[in-house]
């Protein structure tokens, strides 16, 4: 097993929450906690967990936060000035934003973002896909984006969806699949690869695309 110095010094494998995992990419995962468990570690963040390969890992470390302010020492609020408290996005309104920010139709980034989460900011596949457009750390990385962000994670993702139409001019099958299996997959057999969960994601795609364009 590979040995990361400070990484795996604490007895039980356990870290403290508030940490940033430095993957052997160069991308930066903050998390709440990690646990090393032999020759794999598991990354726990808002309710969600990715179990990856500790070669993988290189090192984690501490979040230097602001210290909060003092209660103290803060503003005072009247009783009786309301506080205009911003509201977060749902999942399905960070889509149509996203959608409309790159010129996407809205039903596109919906039923992928639906076909990928099922609407679940918090998701975490298998292979360690993240959040709700499912973005691998890597790929969350080159984009610049945090994937445990629901809006960097649309917004990310919906992004390198635009840029997987544009590489395969406008065809719509070839990003998909690119999407889900990776260009490689699409570059090798030169167009949609023949796997069986491609082909569905494909075909479940456009089922749910047909269906919201039909409301």
């Amino acid at each position: 097993m590979r040995r990361f110095g400070l990484v795996f010094f604490l007895a039980a494998g356990i870290a403290s929450a508030g940490e940033y995992a430095v993957l052997a990419s160069g991308a930066r995962l903050r998390v709440d906690r990690h646990e090393a468990d032999g020759a794999k570690v598991r990354l726990y963040h808002a309710g969600g967990m990715v179990e990856m390969d500790a070669a993988g890992v290189t090192a984690f470390e501490a979040v230097d936060d602001p210290p909060a302010v003092p209660a103290a020492i803060s503003a005072p609020v009247a009783a009786e000035t309301p506080v205009a408290i911003p509201r977060a996005l749902n999942a399905l309104e960070l889509a149509d934003a996203a959608a409309d920010k790159y010129g996407l139709p809205r039903s596109l980034v919906r039923s992928v973002m639906l076909a990928e989460s099922g609407l679940q900011p918090n998701a975490v596949s298998a292979k360690g896909a993240i959040g709700l457009m499912q973005l691998m750390p890597d790929t969350a990385q080159t984009l610049g984006a945090d994937p445990w962000d629901p809006a960097q994670n649309v917004d990310a993702g919906t992004r390198y969806l635009r840029e997987l139409l544009a590489k395969y001019d406008g065809g719509l099958w070839h990003a998909l699949a690119a999407y889900n299996a990776g260009p490689g997959a699409v570059e090798k057999y030169k167009g949609v690869p023949p796997y069986r969960e491609t082909i569905q994601y494909i075909g479940t795609i456009q089922r749910k695309m047909e269906k919201l364009n039909a409301r």
